[in-house]
């Protein structure tokens, strides 16, 4: 049933010839246009268009990837909704216009169509106005219904169409084009886990080079439980369509079955509905180079440490557990590290936490992705983490970086990071973007520096003041219009005959046919300053259009100022020596090239931090005393707070 509509859109339904006189049946006329109904089946929806287009009708306003998705799923998601909108309106193909639209050139997999200056004959009207020839362009809606009536009714490149349509000069393009089926994917065996062997002999680098400092392979250990492989199932191809709408149909994809890689030790298991091959205990993995499957022997537990004698430097694939010390030099590279000793040496982690137990001396600890947390004391230490928390008990001449700090003493150290909590710093230099610090202070001749970072925000107030200036420029000119129209508006002839208008329009005067002569002859004598009137109106209605648009745009960039500037905080409960908190920007508003301070290496963080301040604001330089700033959301341009 076809909804209630304004009469001037069911008098151009009522042209398509349905006994009904309504729109077929697939296509719903609603106010605001066409929809097409997604409940019935693609066959019953391209017949509703066909009828249309078969009946000398376009549809008006077409988005064509819509009625491509609807007659062919192909194309973007329209969503559950039962019918979506497809066009402004069914609208009858004026018979004059017909034979603007020639025949395509069909090729193998394409069409051509060739696009020239048109020009409509010239013609009499029936009331006798002679129209001479002038020149007629393409309408985008009426080519897709006149190439549907050519059998083109999949792939046109609309965009294309569009710009040959407008470009001035003739030219031939493809026009439309056959979508290939897409072939599926064969079910496949993904790795999870790299298979690893043993192997003490000095490790081979890329360049060739011997590295005397690790083994080729120390330590394959595979844990209970870990997916090793899983199955990739085979996925289906996507069809095809030629140029009229015909189904190619892709190729289908073989399929494997798993359990014949399973081994000793490991089993078939289906976890979140993917199969995998897991490990059924802890050891080694082998793989069988001639049947290709996969088994875990042999439980091995190292508690040696990772030295040169022992171990060299480790690369490791998964999680790693060490019971001995990392000593000097060394280095460990994994996942989920735990060590129970001190480390002296390097660790790299690709991602979990990783755990110490007791001190880190002398080395550093990297983790790409995830927290790094340190039992004991950190000394003379690089700490990173790139994404994540980082948790000390004690930090003396460090360089701390992380998404979070939270350390319990720290003195000599230079941290950064985003959100920072210390219950005592001595002699460090700090920056964050959101800082609270229990006890503050210097350390001997060490200054105690707190940076509270900000995000810079200046390109947004170098947009606000080109607006401010262009709204004032509008100003002054809507000034001059007002004044401008008042002067005419003053002259006597002028006032006379607008007070005169006034009264004929209000229908307070009537004039006779004697009189309009005399009313013309007035009017002739104020053509032009009414004439002037008239276009300093127009023209003040433009500024205005203007002038609006410029205040609109002046408040999304103040709120996308604040948005960007985002919040900032800094909490000092107690000072105990001269301390200073300092301002700090950093990158641009949506500038994500510039490094965030955080991520850069630790010496340019030190230079930073320990350099001269350049720029930023002082919010506190005492010897004591407390603190509790915060950024003024409403002052984000002058980088403003309140205590």
């Amino acid at each position: 049933m076809v909804p209630d509509v304004a009469p001037a859109a069911l008098s151009v339904v009522s042209a398509l010839p349905a006994p009904d006189a309504s729109l077929p049946i697939g296509l719903i006329l609603r106010p605001d246009g066409i929809y097409i109904d997604l409940g019935l089946p693609p066959p019953a929806r391209a017949a509703a268009v066909n009828q249309v287009f078969g009946a000398g009708f376009c549809l008006a306003g077409l988005s064509y990837p819509v009625l491509i998705k609807a007659l062919y799923d192909v194309g973007p998601d329209l969503g559950a909704a039962q019918a979506v909108r497809l066009a402004a309106a069914v609208q009858l193909i004026d018979g004059r216009r017909l034979p603007l639209y020639k025949t395509p050139k069909p090729g193998r997999g394409y069409a051509e169509y060739y696009f020239e200056p048109l020009y409509l004959d010239a013609e009499v009207l029936a009331d006798g106005t002679e129209l001479p020839e002038r020149v007629a362009r393409l309408d985008i809606d009426e080519f897709v219904a006149a190439m549907w009536g050519h059998g083109i009714r999949f792939g046109i490149d609309v965009a294309a169409v569009a710009n040959a349509i407008k470009a001035p000069k003739a030219e031939r393009i493809t026009f439309a084009t056959d979508l290939e089926p897409e072939p599926g994917c064969n079910a496949t065996v993904l790795e999870v886990s790299h298979a690893l062997h043993r192997s003490d002999a000095p490790k081979e680098r890329a360049d060739g080079r011997i590295d005397l400092h690790s083994f080729e392979n120390r330590f394959p250990q595979i844990k209970a439980g870990v997916r090793l492989l899983k199955k990739v199932p085979a996925t289906p191809g996507l069809p095809g369509f030629d140029l009229a709408g015909r189904m190619t149909a892709p190729a289908p994809p073989s399929d494997l079955a798993l359990r014949h890689l399973a081994g000793d030790g490991t089993e078939v298991q289906e976890l979140d509905d993917v199969e995998y091959i897991v490990s059924i205990r802890e050891g080694f993995l082998a793989v069988d180079p001639k049947s290709n499957r996969v088994s875990v022997t042999d439980k091995i537990v190292s508690l040696d440490g990772v030295s040169g004698r022992t171990t060299g430097n480790l690369e490791l694939t998964g999680a790693y557990e060490e019971y001995g010390d990392v000593q000097e030099q060394r280095d460990v590279t994994g996942g989920d590290i735990t060590v129970h000793g001190n480390v002296y040496g390097n660790i790299h982690s690709r991602g979990g936490a990783v755990v110490l137990d007791r001190n880190l001396i002398g080395g550093s600890i990297r983790n790409a992705n995830g927290p790094i947390t340190i039992a004991g004391v950190a000394s003379n230490a690089v700490i990173h983490t790139g994404s994540g928390a980082v948790i000390v008990a004690r930090a003396e001449n460090c360089i701390i970086s992380g998404s979070s700090v939270t350390i319990g003493e720290a003195s000599n150290c230079e941290i950064v990071a985003d959100l920072l909590r210390i219950t005592m710093a001595e002699g460090c230099a700090v920056a964050g973007r959101d800082v609270e610090i229990e006890s503050a202070g210097p350390r001997r001749r060490t200054e105690m520096v707190i940076y509270v970072l900000l995000r810079d925000v200046a390109r947004f107030g170098q947009e606000i003041g080109e607006l401010d200036v262009r709204l004032a420029e509008l100003a002054r000119v809507l000034a001059g219009h007002e004044e401008e129209a008042a002067r005419l508006s003053a002259l006597p002839d002028v006032r006379r005959y607008l007070a005169l208008a006034l009264k004929l329009r209000n229908q307070e005067l009537t004039v006779s046919p004697e009189q309009a002569h005399i009313l013309r002859k007035i009017a002739a004598g104020v053509a032009e300053p009414m004439q002037s009137l008239d276009r300093l109106k127009k023209d003040g209605q433009i500024a205005l259009t203007q002038q609006k648009l410029l205040r609109d745009r002046r408040d999304a960039v103040i709120a996308e100022q604040v948005a960007a500037a985002g919040t900032a905080r800094c909490g000092l409960h107690m000072v105990s020596g001269e301390t200073v908190v300092r301002t700090m920007l950093y990158g641009g508003a949506g500038d994500s090239a510039a490094p965030l301070l955080a991520q850069q290496p630790a010496k340019d963080i030190k230079q930073r931090l320990r350099g001269t301040p350049t720029g930023g604001a002082v919010l506190f330089w005492e010897s004591e005393g407390a603190l509790n700033w915060h950024l003024d959301p409403r002052q984000v341009h002058n980088h403003g707070g309140s205590c």
